[in-house]
C-alpha cells in the first residue's frame, strides 16, 4: 500500500474517532469509492485534460450529496491530491484500523480448493482461540498451493500448503 493512502486513511480514522463515527465514516468512504468506480465519473476523474476543478465538481454531482458534506470534501481532497483512485487502499487501511482498535485481528486463509463455511467457521474459532482476539476471516483459493492451507495474519504467514512442503524437500535432497 502506498504511504499516501495509509497517511490519508489514518487521517480519516482519527477524525472519525474524534466525532465518534468511525461506522459512518466507513460507509462514506465506500459511498464515494463506489460513484469514483463508476465507469464515467472514473473517466472523467482520470481525463488530466480536465481542469481540477471540473472534475471536483464532477464527482460531487455524482455523489450527490449521498455521502454528506463531509464526503463531498474529502472526494475534493481526493480529486486535489490526485489520490482519487486509491480509495480502495484507503479503505483497506482504515478497516485494519478500525479492527485493531476494536480488539480484532484480520486474516486470510487460501486454500487450493473452497473451503465449506463450516471449515471456515472452525478455522476462524481456533485462531481467535489462540489468538484471544476476535478473527475476521477472508478466504482465497489458489490451487497452485496443492493442498494445505496458507494463512497470512497481519505480517505473520503460516504457510501448511504441500506447495510450500514439496519447495523444502527439493531443497534438503539438492544439498550434498
Amino acid at each position: 500500500m502506498a504511504g499516501g493512502a495509509r497517511r490519508y486513511a489514518r487521517a480519516v480514522f482519527e477524525l472519525a474517532q474524534e466525532e465518534g463515527s468511525v461506522g459512518s465514516w466507513g460507509e462514506r468512504l465506500r459511498t464515494v469509492a463506489a460513484v469514483f468506480a463508476d465507469p464515467q465519473v472514473h473517466g472523467l476523474l482520470a481525463n488530466r485534460s480536465l481542469s481540477l476543478e471540473i472534475r471536483q465538481e464532477v464527482a460531487l454531482a455524482a455523489l450527490a450529496g449521498r455521502a454528506g458534506p463531509q464526503g463531498d470534501n474529502l472526494a475534493r481532497l481526493l480529486i486535489g491530491g490526485g489520490r482519487m483512485f486509491e480509495l480502495e487502499s484507503i479503505i483497506d487501511e482504515f478497516d485494519r484500523l478500525q479492527d485493531s482498535a476494536e480488539g480484532r485481528v484480520r486474516a486470510t486463509v487460501t486454500s487450493a480448493v473452497d473451503l465449506a463455511a463450516k471449515e471456515l467457521d472452525e478455522l476462524s474459532t481456533r485462531l481467535a482461540r489462540s489468538l484471544q482476539q476476535e478473527v475476521r476471516l477472508t478466504a482465497r483459493v489458489d490451487p497452485d498451493i496443492m493442498g494445505g492451507l496458507v494463512v497470512q495474519l497481519g505480517d505473520r504467514l503460516v504457510d501448511a500448503s504441500i506447495r510450500s512442503r514439496l519447495q523444502q524437500l527439493r531443497r534438503r535432497l539438492a544439498l550434498p
